[in-house]
């Protein structure tokens, strides 16, 4: 007999340009692996989802994007607002005639600006749904991944409790948004946060585990993107990020690779050792900082091509481990 894995709501986060969707792309097929069904949400309507799995732009329906490694299935959903409050107004309150009526008006664009938290309710609820939703007592999909709002605004994303403060202290909306938390503050979900090593990127993971971590949001991994090797050996890589790696040293490779013997072309091949060199050594120290966050921590290779499905398989198989 199976048994749920500990954790199905794997919400992803990071700054903006850490790739945060591409990982969330890759997680999904990681943990649709072995035969499993995984469901990849879009919440911010930029269909990149769509465009990494080469498909066309996603309807407010779960379609079939990939096919995991062992026959696993990953399906894909582009939240739409307008028809996630179409969904919520028929099952609270059998509005779905009059919702439509009210989206040919733009009272649905109107309500969701002058009521912003209303927005996060609707796709956290959405979110929650898919979650917890059973097919004749089974789970249709063993696992939701969520391409979330950046590390900015994922704390207020999530917690909806506070968003409903201002809306609503009881009904529906309420009686939703305390079910959303139940899920959302429980063992089954995990928020991971994508970063780079870079300064700033590194700075806004650690400032979102600390607001996460306040807000009772249990934190899952920090998976580091788009990370690189060193060029050179660790003794040369010492003494160019010293400066002390002359072009007069780099002359005899050039001539046993059967380059000329251009000391402009040494000098130039120097300088961008030392370059190399002190990139990757400030890098080094920010996986320190990284592992000082107390998270568990899973490093992502440099995709130098294009990013397609064989790529996010390669990236997948790194991401195995949170299954």
């Amino acid at each position: 007999m199976t048994t749920d894995p500990p954790v199905r709501c794997h919400v992803v986060t990071g700054k903006g340009g850490t790739g945060k969707t591409t990982v969330a792309a890759a997680l999904a097929l990681a943990l649709a692996a072995g035969g499993r069904h995984t469901l990849l949400v879009e919440t911010e309507g930029r269909q990149g989802i769509a465009q990494l799995f080469d498909t066309p732009p996603l309807p407010y329906e779960e379609r079939r994007v990939a096919v995991a490694r062992g026959g696993g299935e990953v399906k894909a959903l582009a939240i739409d607002l307008d028809e996630a409050l179409l969904e919520y107004l028929e099952l609270f309150y059998s509005m779905k005639r009059a919702g439509r009526a009210l989206r040919r008006m733009g009272a649905i664009d109107f309500a969701t600006t002058i009521a912003p938290g209303l927005r996060d309710v609707l796709l956290t609820g959405k979110i929650k749904e898919a979650v917890t939703r059973k097919v004749d007592g089974r789970r249709v999909y063993d696992a939701v991944v969520v391409d979330a709002p950046p590390t900015g605004r994922i704390t207020r994303f999530l917690n909806v409790t506070d968003e409903v403060a201002g809306l609503a202290r009881s009904g529906p909306i309420k009686a939703q948004s305390d079910g959303v938390m139940a899920v959302l503050r429980s063992p089954q979900t995990a928020v991971h946060l994508v970063t780079l090593l870079e300064e700033m990127p590194v700075q806004e993971t650690a400032d979102a585990i600390a607001e996460l971590t306040a807000t009772g949001l249990p934190v899952g991994s920090v998976l580091v993107n788009m990370a690189t090797e060193p060029l050179l050996p660790a003794a040369s890589l010492a003494r160019a990020a010293e400066g002390r790696l002359t072009a007069a040293e780099l002359a005899p490779a050039l001539a046993a690779g059967g380059l000329p013997d251009d000391p402009a072309v040494a000098a130039g091949l120097a300088e961008e050792a030392v370059e190399h060199a002190r990139r990757w050594q400030s890098q080094d120290a920010l996986r320190g900082r990284v592992a000082e966050l107390g998270r568990p921590v899973t490093e992502l290779p440099l995709v130098t091509g294009p990013v397609d499905l064989g790529a996010l398989q390669e990236l997948a198989s790194r991401l195995e481990v949170l299954r």
